[in-house]
């Protein structure tokens, strides 16, 4: 808790506890920053996205849990889904309407949506923010049509996990301190078996980003932060596969018939 209360006083944000929703409101101005504190949540947006074909029917259906600012508008453009987004934060939804995202606020356990509405539900760094991820994993299976397809990605319940997205990640300009509670971390094996139980065949694959494009982004970003304060835009490094699951990972199943 030091830590992250010495990062809050450094620049001047309450301290909060690890993992409240009330730090999104604070870095509000943060999330359409290609290179600000979620400079990584664009990163697997854009890798999310790629698991999403182009819709099958005319107005189908995308369900955004946790959708945030709508960071994942962008990449779905020109696929043919009416974007919904499912958020608590207030704030951060209003910036998902000006991305053409419809909106609604609420709890990702909750959705006021019917059953089997959705073409495509996607929960992206979404199961390790909340308390009770079976619930959504059961909201998600719920709103999808049989056919439909879940795609996520999340951080796995593991010491390797918890070292690199905690006492590594929040040191470096990508994660805000006090992002992640790790107690909330997401075991593989379970999530896989809880998709199941609701009649999702999820399919896992560890993720990661291309090192040299990371540290190639994080050296532009440091130059341009002492030359002017300002970091630059651009050259973000992309989310490839990974052999290990054991930190952060992708998965996309189809919802039997």
């Amino acid at each position: 808790m030091r830590d992250v209360a010495a990062a809050a006083a450094s620049t001047g944000r309450r301290v909060l506890p690890r993992n409240d929703p009330r730090q999104y409101d604070d870095l509000a101005g943060e999330w359409w920053r290609p290179d600000g504190a979620f400079a990584m949540l664009h990163w697997l947006a854009e890798a999310r996205a790629a698991l999403v074909p182009p819709a099958t029917r005319p107005g189908a259906l995308l369900v955004d849990l946790g959708c945030g600012a709508g960071l994942l508008a962008p990449h779905l453009s020109g696929k043919g889904y009416r974007h919904v987004g499912v958020d608590l934060t207030r704030s951060a939804l209003l910036q998902a309407a000006e991305h053409g995202v419809s909106v609604v606020q609420g709890d990702a356990t909750a959705v006021p949506l019917p059953d089997g509405c959705a073409d495509v539900v996607s929960a992206g760094e979404l199961l390790e923010h909340v308390p009770a991820w079976p619930r959504v994993v059961a909201e998600a299976c719920r709103l999808l049509r049989p056919g439909g397809l879940l795609v996520l990605d999340t951080l796995n319940d593991t010491a390797l996990a918890r070292l690199v997205a905690v006492r590594i990640a929040e040191r470096l300009p990508t994660v805000p301190r006090g992002i992640h509670d790790p107690l909330l971390f997401v075991d593989a094996d379970a999530l896989v078996a809880e998709c199941a139980r609701h009649g999702v065949d999820l399919r896992l694959r560890g993720i990661r980003p291309q090192v040299g494009g990371l540290l190639a982004w994080l050296l532009r970003r440091a130059r341009a932060a002492r030359a002017s304060g300002v970091a630059p835009v651009g050259g973000a490094p992309r989310i490839v596969p990974t052999w290990s699951t054991g930190v952060l990972y992708q998965g996309r199943g189809v919802r039997k018939g």
